[in-house]
């Protein structure tokens, strides 16, 4: 243990941390690849903020699709640390390749195949934490994991603008690369570097072992007290996501509206970002003591006026401050959803059910995307404000439905 932390978790998240490096570039990257003169392509009569709305989306859908099947698989299997590494080494290679991308539909494309990449190294990494947790650390060990994936999902979207404002750049032999190309260059980079560490670092939890149980997933609690735990966590995250990726579509407008460049809109996507990853650890170990429920309410709760309040800003400052704000509301949430999933997950199941939650969270990021993409077009604040009504009805929802752990987990026998 370090710090309170089993030192595997901490080894697992900073191999996560490398890779998510170059997965967040893309998020500031796109929208700006597909205004450029660098893509182009029929779109149907599509706004360009739709086009990359619908770009960032599809890596959350495909990832969301093939995420259950992924995490069952390496349920079966008994082992996860190889499907990590497969994972990673597949978007190492996928990132490189959108170099050679000139039309909108290989964007659409490659995106797909970094969703099922993803999909594998998502769903595995969760297990590995969640198998390496008891119930009275879980909390700690899943906010420490996040932590040190958002540090990483932070930094690169202020490394990604800088090498867009910078580029283009001229290398040893007479080569010139433009700040397009050294995003996705870079970005294939800290994924191969992700995969060393996995290798170098991470082990399968003592005892994992391929299980031949029936895959259990519910709608409706077992005694019938209303919807699954498990299943009304995943609407919570799916929410929260919807919330958080509203401004990730929409740059250019953002951009417009503020009277700013890349960099500003890097600083107030990280704003968020830097405020989740300091306070998931101290609210996931608050969880351990306090009880997991309490926090998801307040946090979705304090989504609502949050998320509205980024519709309205009208200065870059304005919109750091919302998004800081905004960000210790998705603290609230994301560790003590993962550790009460975790805590009521069955034996030999981990990767399959906590793929609920994590399918959720993707879906709910293409949710948002998309959202903003289409609904910008009316007004700035409309996109907010359907994200601030989606968060009312999902507090009301885990405050009448969540139950905490109160025995151990059911044995998985059915699908349901």
């Amino acid at each position: 243990m370090l710090f309170g932390v089993d030192r595997r978790v901490l080894a697992l998240a900073l191999a996560r941390m490398a890779d998510a490096v170059g997965n967040s570039f893309l998020i500031i990257v796109l929208p700006l690849y597909v205004a450029s003169d660098a893509v182009g392509g029929a779109v149907f009569g599509l706004p360009s903020s739709m086009v990359a709305g619908v770009v960032l989306a599809v890596f959350g859908i495909a990832s969301s699709i093939a995420q259950p099947l992924a995490g069952r698989f390496s349920d079966r299997v008994g082992r996860r640390k190889v499907f990590v590494l497969g994972g990673l080494v597949a978007l190492g290679i996928v990132n490189l390749t959108f170099v050679g991308a000139t039309a909108y539909w290989h964007l659409f494309v490659l995106r797909i195949l970094q969703g099922l990449a993803a999909a594998f190294t998502i769903t595995a990494s969760l297990a590995i934490v969640n198998e390496m947790s008891e119930p009275g650390s879980r909390g700690g060990n899943m906010g420490v994991y996040n932590s040190f994936r958002l540090i990483g999902f932070g930094a690169g979207p202020l490394l990604a603008s800088a090498l867009l404002e910078l580029g283009p750049f001229s290398l040893p032999g007479g080569v010139h690369v433009t700040g397009f190309e050294a995003t996705f260059g870079v970005a294939a980079g800290t994924a191969i570097l992700g995969t060393g560490l996995v290798a170098l670092l991470v082990q399968d939890p003592d005892g994992t072992a391929p299980t031949s149980r029936r895959l259990a997933l519910r709608l409706w609690d077992r005694a019938g007290r209303g919807l699954d735990t498990i299943f009304t966590l995943g609407v919570a995250t799916l929410v929260m996501a919807t919330c958080l990726a509203l401004l990730s579509a929409i740059e250019p407008e953002v951009n417009a509206r503020l009277g700013q460049g890349p960099f500003l809109f890097a600083v107030e996507f990280v704003a968020l970002i830097a405020v989740l990853a300091a306070l998931q650890p101290l609210v996931g170990r608050a969880s351990d003591d306090w009880g997991r429920k309490p926090f998801i309410v307040i946090g979705l709760l304090a989504l609502i006026p949050t998320t509205l309040l980024q519709g309205l800003v009208e200065a870059p400052w304005q919109m750091v401050g919302a998004r800081m704000l905004q960000g210790a509301a998705g603290a609230l949430i994301f560790a003590p959803a993962l550790a009460l999933a975790g805590d009521r997950t069955a034996r030999g199941q981990s990767g399959a059910q906590l793929a609920v939650l994590t399918v959720s969270f993707g879906l709910g990021i293409a949710a948002g995307q998309l959202t903003a993409g289409f609904f910008v077009q009316y007004a700035f604040v409309v996109p907010f404000a359907i994200g601030s009504g989606l968060a009312a009805g999902a507090a009301l929802l885990v405050g009448t439905q969540v139950r905490e752990r109160e025995d151990t987990p059911e044995p998985a026998t059915d699908i349901a």
